[in-house]
């Protein structure tokens, strides 16, 4: 009898490790991201951070992706500065917080190869360069939020900070942060 209940045991150790060892197949998706992202005319464009910079692009704990803080460039590598509001209508800065989505989504394909692994995007926290008069930053980070929503469909909806700043470093219109939950 003995040597049943260890036979039962094995067996019941082994089936529960293959388990845990299985992962989810199943597509988060109905549609290919980066085929969505083509459709959108969206190139993405691996980028470097300056030399000497001692901060990383993306961090990963577990299965969220920290993105860090980035600012609008064209895709020629020309930053966009000034305040929304003075130097920048709410329409230009909209356009600015759009490239920083898509330079969000580059870094994100480089770390995690795959844009269908993203589950959901958590949190965004959008910082506008305006002066104290100027109250549309949510307006602002929506050219964000809208192309996150176009990419990722429901899965792109995040909890959101948009808020303004007196200054950004080097003066830019905007820099935005984002937190991802992925899958493997």
């Amino acid at each position: 009898m003995k040597h049943l209940y260890i036979l039962i045991f094995a067996l019941l150790v082994s089936c529960t490790s293959y388990v845990k060892e299985q992962k989810n197949t199943t597509p988060l998706y109905d549609y290919d991201v980066e085929q969505k992202i083509s459709e959108l005319g969206i190139e993405l464009k691996p980028h470097k951070l300056p030399p000497g910079i001692n901060i990383e692009k993306a961090t990963r704990t577990g299965n969220l992706i920290y993105l860090s803080g980035k600012g609008p460039t064209t895709p020629n590598g020309k930053r966009i500065t000034g305040k929304v509001g003075l130097d920048l209508t709410t329409e230009q800065g909209y356009n600015a917080a759009r490239l920083v989505a898509i330079s969000h989504l580059s870094t994100l394909k480089e770390e995690i190869g795959d844009l269908n692994k993203v589950v959901k995007v958590i949190k965004v926290l959008g910082m506008v360069n305006c002066d104290t008069s100027f109250t549309d930053h949510p307006k602002v980070i929506n050219g964000y939020t809208n192309l996150l929503f176009d990419v990722f469909g429901e899965r792109g909806k995040h909890a959101r900070s948009a808020v303004g700043m007196s200054s950004l470093p080097f003066n830019l219109a905007c820099e935005i942060e984002m937190i991802v939950e992925i899958r493997d």
